[in-house]
């Protein structure tokens, strides 16, 4: 029976060895967790800023005077300090957890395939952040959280050929979610933290589950 089995125990190994050199395999759930935590921090104290709670009245960003302020912050000053300040914190948390499970497995955190990950990551993200800006200038701030959702779900898939094939996933959740906020422009913030927070600690959940919980 031994015998029997060897040939598929030698595929399965080959098949193995293919995926981890053409992958980048050590991604860390526990990087969408701390992730999705940040933003839904981050989701907080917008909240806190705009004296509001979820899904009550209808917000027209596009609508808000950029002289009113708090903490002596205008609205889109606020929330470019905030998204920046979340996405330090989610891709060191990346950098840290990831880095972890690398070397934990005796892998690399830094090759080929994390490389290859990042730039198909970026290129979607940067175009997205100039498309924002594009929104922000001809005054339809409503649609920049629609449009972050949507193109970082682009970004997921783009760049899911390189990684877990559970992050292609995320992208299309990430994707129709973004649609969908786009018929919502007064109610982004709540599709946002849905998105960056929600979706983020659950798909975190489900990889770590999978993947590295002994």
């Amino acid at each position: 029976m031994s015998g029997t089995n060897e040939p598929l125990e030698t595929l399965s190994e080959i098949r193995s060895m293919m995926e981890r050199s053409s992958r980048f395999i050590s991604l860390s759930g526990l990087s969408g967790v701390f992730a999705g935590c940040a933003a839904l921090v981050g989701s907080a104290l917008t909240y806190f800023y705009l004296d509001t709670m979820p899904f009550g009245e209808s917000r027209h960003y596009y609508a808000v005077d950029p002289y009113s302020e708090k903490w002596g912050l205008g609205f889109w000053e606020f929330a470019m300090i905030t998204g920046i300040s979340v996405l330090i914190i989610a891709v060191a948390g990346a950098i840290y957890f990831t880095s972890r499970k690398a070397r934990r497995k005796g892998q690399p955190a830094w090759n080929t395939m994390s490389r290859r990950l990042l730039l198909n990551l970026a290129i979607p993200l940067i175009a997205g952040g100039v498309f924002i800006l594009a929104l922000l200038r001809a005054g339809v701030g409503g649609l920049v959280a629609p449009a972050t959702l949507i193109f970082y779900g682009l970004g997921l898939l783009n760049a899911s050929k390189y990684t877990l094939n559970d992050i292609r996933y995320l992208g299309v959740a990430e994707v129709a979610l973004g649609l969908i906020a786009s018929f919502f422009p007064g109610h982004g913030l709540e599709f946002w933290t849905i998105g960056f927070g929600i979706l983020h600690i659950l798909y975190g959940i489900i990889l770590y589950r999978k993947y590295e919980r002994a």
